[in-house]
C-alpha cells in the first residue's frame, strides 16, 4: 500500500466517525459545539473591528471562489510554462470533485447552522462540513504537494507551508468566530479536505504511470 493510500485510509476513519456523530446528534459533541459557539459569538459581538476584518478575510481572501480561481490560475501556468496537461486537468477535476462531495454531504446531513438573536454574519446551505474549511484544505494541500514535487525546498518551502497553515487554520477560525459554523463543521471540512487531497495524490501517481 502506498503512502498516499495509507494516509487516505487513516484520514477517512476519523472523517467517518465525525460524520456519524454529527448525523446522530451525539450529545457531548453538540454541547462542546454550543459552548464554543456561545463564547466566540460573545467575543465577535464585542469586538466589531476584528469581526469586520474576519469578514473581509472569509469573504474575499479565503472564500471558496477565490481558492478555486487560484487553482485555475495554477492550472493555466502548468499548461503554459510546463505543458503539464495531465497535472492541470487533475488539479481542476480534484477541486470540482471536492465541491461535489462537500455539497452532497451537506445535503445528506442537513445540519442547521447556529442561530443568533444578534448575528454578525450570515451564510447559506447546510452547516456540515464547512465549505470554506474544506476548500482551503484541498487547495492548499494540492498546491503544497505540487510545490514539493517541483523541487521547492528551503525557505521558500517553509514559507509556502506557513501561508497554507495560516490560510487553513485561519479560515476555520473566521467561520466559527462569525457564528456561521459549529466547530465540528470546521473540523469536518479539514478532515474531508485532507481525505480528498490524499486520494488525489494517489490518483495523480497512477495517472502519471499509465500516460503515454
Amino acid at each position: 500500500m502506498s503512502r498516499s493510500s495509507r494516509a487516505a485510509l487513516l484520514l477517512a476513519l476519523p472523517s467517518a466517525l465525525l460524520l456519524t456523530l454529527v448525523a446522530v446528534r451525539w450529545s457531548p459533541l453538540l454541547t462542546l459545539d454550543e459552548d464554543i459557539a456561545r463564547t466566540t459569538h460573545r467575543w465577535a459581538v464585542r469586538d466589531r473591528g476584528l469581526t469586520q476584518a474576519f469578514r473581509v478575510l472569509t469573504d474575499w481572501v479565503w472564500d471558496p471562489v477565490t481558492m478555486r480561481l487560484l487553482c485555475a490560475g495554477v492550472a493555466l501556468w502548468l499548461v503554459w510554462r510546463r505543458a503539464a496537461w495531465w497535472t492541470a486537468l487533475w488539479l481542476l477535476v480534484t477541486c470540482a470533485v471536492a465541491a461535489v462531495v462537500q455539497q452532497a454531504v451537506k445535503a445528506g446531513v442537513g445540519r442547521p447552522r447556529p442561530v443568533w438573536p444578534d448575528p454578525v454574519d450570515s451564510a447559506r446551505f447546510a452547516a456540515f462540513p464547512s465549505g470554506h474549511a474544506m476548500t482551503a484544505t484541498v487547495v492548499c494541500g494540492l498546491l503544497l504537494w505540487l510545490i514539493r514535487e517541483h523541487g521547492v525546498r528551503g525557505p521558500r518551502w517553509y514559507g509556502a507551508v506557513a501561508v497554507a497553515l495560516v490560510s487553513v487554520l485561519g479560515v476555520g477560525l473566521t467561520r466559527v468566530w462569525l457564528g456561521v459554523h459549529w466547530f465540528s463543521d470546521v473540523l469536518g471540512g479539514w478532515l474531508f479536505g485532507a481525505v480528498v487531497v490524499a486520494g488525489a495524490v494517489q490518483v495523480h501517481g497512477r495517472g502519471s504511470k499509465v500516460r503515454p
